[in-house]
């Protein structure tokens, strides 16, 4: 048997660009400079899901992180990573090693390092909206995202301990290059 037994954790655009806020890809189809070397390193993968697709679909708008931080997206989100934890315990109980999470920094949902926020970023588009006041409202903050938060208590609440990295989107390649010299 040829298995490694070694698994990484990634969010859901890192493989699947696709599920991004429309006009946000800075490749074509996955991360290829980060997957094509982990899976050479013999790595399997659990694509985590996209807590932002699943609840306002491939239309939505850009938002940050105020708008997540709520009771109702964080239960969403917990009902999401319920599966994940479970894998991970099953994994971890038959021998296998969760290397990894590789999150996406600024991502208010899947921020690791970074995210982003904004008190103004809310409220009707009409005549008095100021798309130039609420652009220049955005800050990239030193916090996780509400998705890797709550990921991160479910680990805690299970005993899990696991590294997490990032992709800055701003410098993909740095980030690529870090993480591979890590794994």
């Amino acid at each position: 048997m040829q298995r490694n037994k070694k698994i990484l954790l990634l969010s859901h655009c890192l493989l699947n660009v696709n599920s991004k806020v429309n006009k946000i890809a800075n490749y074509g189809g996955c991360l290829e400079e980060l997957i094509v070397p982990l899976i050479q390193k013999g790595y399997g993968f659990i694509q985590l899901p996209c807590p932002e697709l699943l609840s306002c679909g491939i239309k939505r708008w850009g938002q940050v992180k105020e708008q997540l931080d709520t009771p109702y997206f964080r239960k969403h989100c917990e009902k999401l990573l319920d599966p994940i934890i479970q894998q991970l315990i099953d994994y971890s109980n038959s021998g296998y090693k969760i290397s990894a999470c590789i999150g996406v920094d600024n991502s208010p949902s899947c921020g690791v390092n970074t995210t982003c926020k904004s008190t103004k970023w809310e409220g009707e588009i009409d005549s008095s909206f100021s798309l130039e006041k609420t652009l220049n409202s955005l800050n990239i903050v030193n916090e996780k995202g509400v998705f890797m938060e709550v990921f991160k208590n479910l680990l805690d609440k299970n005993a899990i301990n696991l590294d997490f990295y990032a992709i800055n989107e701003s410098n993909p390649n740095t980030s690529v290059k870090n993480i591979l010299k890590e794994l």
